[in-house]
């Protein structure tokens, strides 16, 4: 019973411990990002100023435009758009950061479905 009483007692403590969250670190410079494509693992890389982001990808690269919301959320939306899928605009949330690493989500401006991902700062 003693033990039962002291995990009740603990439990709020260690639910709301936060996990670090330190987005200004990743809001410049040289990212890549891992994913699955069908069966392949992908890997994108990006290089992002603070309005700015380039991705390279299957050796071609895109530019999109980056708006700030706070510290750690942004829009990213394709400059010169292919086609209209490419001309929405997306949502990304810093979730947590470690190290090199920051996990986010991200979803279409408007949608309420929302994707995860892990990003790795390599410069």
């Amino acid at each position: 019973m003693y033990k039962f009483l002291v995990f009740i007692l603990f439990l709020p403590l260690i639910a709301c411990q936060q996990k670090e969250k330190n987005c200004q670190n990743f809001k410049t410079g040289t990212f890549t990002f891992e994913a699955l494509v069908g069966t392949e693992l992908e890997t994108t890389t990006f290089f992002r100023n603070d309005s700015i982001e380039i991705d390279y990808f299957r050796g071609k690269s895109d530019t999109s435009s980056i708006r700030w919301i706070n510290e750690c959320e942004y829009i990213v939306k394709k400059l010169n758009p292919k086609n209209m899928a490419e001309e929405k605009a997306v949502h990304i949330r810093i979730l947590n950061s470690n190290n090199n690493q920051y996990t986010f989500d991200y979803a279409i401006v408007g949608q309420t479905t929302r994707k995860k991902g892990t990003a790795t700062k390599v410069k």
